[in-house]
């Protein structure tokens, strides 16, 4: 039970960095074409930085669930 629940905990970790590496692709591409919707440049590029920063957090909760299946 313990390795399936760490299992999920990485496949979940992992998805969400991928998601999080196509969601910086298209905000950059936003920020390069000046497509900012509704909002505006400074907000589209505090989004972007955001959502760097929130992968960072991810890929170290990876490599902590990572490491914690290691010393198991």
């Amino acid at each position: 039970m313990e390795n399936a629940i760490h299992q999920r905990a990485s496949d979940k970790a992992f998805a969400r960095m991928t998601n999080l590496t196509f969601e910086i692709a298209k905000l950059k591409k936003d920020i390069q074409t000046k497509n900012t919707g509704c909002i505006t440049m400074e907000e589209l590029t505090l989004i972007y930085t955001g959502t760097k920063i929130e992968l960072k957090v991810w890929n170290y909760i990876a490599g902590l669930i990572e490491k914690s299946n290691k010393t198991q």
